[in-house]
């Protein structure tokens, strides 16, 4: 999710860590999945008293676009996110502006890996007002079919608002919206809220596999 945040104190800074060794295309998914913990870990997680968007305080802060921006990590995020697509995804869509980077980067993937549709698939952008000039839209990219259906990707989950927004404003266009994959669930309250809007949701990391992870990096 893209929480707004306020920082109280600095916390732990981001430390510089070696590229991953798995920067080319690839099938291991395994490797992938490996480069990328770290990725977040040493990039994105920080400790410290932090304000998010709904309000609540937190002990720690997982900036997504530390990583979802990196090149090493928008190759190996895409590359797992197209290996979690169902091969009836026709696009991929989320709430901008955390998932900016992440339906571009698979969407390019997806072309190059020619699934999970023959060609690749387009990405979608949902915004959160809609254009104030133009054509004043609430989603950017191509126009597709109605019943199209699209799966929505977010960066960290934490109560789930954001990709919800998502869902509900893609449905209104008539595509066809059951699928959330995020890159981190924070585990408050976020999967609770997809399963009763009887959406599936799954992510790649959880917010304790993230915090073992770093600990056993500061722990040297």
């Amino acid at each position: 999710m893209t929480d707004g945040i306020q920082t109280i104190s600095a916390g732990t800074p981001a430390r510089q860590a070696n590229p991953p060794t798995a920067g080319a295309l690839t099938e291991d998914i395994g490797v992938l999945r490996q480069e990328l913990l770290k990725l977040f870990c040493k990039f994105a997680y920080r400790r410290g008293d932090f304000v998010l968007s709904s309000g609540a305080r937190s002990s720690y802060y997982i900036n997504g676009k530390q990583v979802t921006l990196h090149p090493q990590g928008a190759l190996a995020i895409a590359q797992l996110l197209v290996s979690l697509l169902p091969g009836e995804t026709q696009a991929v869509a989320g709430l901008t502006l955390g998932a900016d980077p992440i339906v571009s980067t698979v969407s390019v993937i997806s072309a190059l890996k020619n699934r999970p549709q023959p060609g690749g698939i387009p990405a979608l952008i949902v915004r959160k007002e809609a254009k104030g000039h133009g054509t004043q839209a609430f989603i950017e990219g191509p126009t597709l079919l109605e019943g199209s259906r699209v799966v929505v990707l977010e960066d960290v989950v934490t109560t789930g608002q954001s990709a919800l927004k998502a869902v509900e404003r893609l449905r209104s266009c008539g595509y066809t919206v059951n699928h959330i994959i995020a890159l981190v669930d924070r585990q408050q309250g976020g999967a609770d809220l997809y399963r009763d809007a009887g959406l599936k949701f799954e992510a790649i990391f959880s917010i304790q596999e993230i915090q073992a992870c770093a600990h056993e990096i500061e722990a040297g």
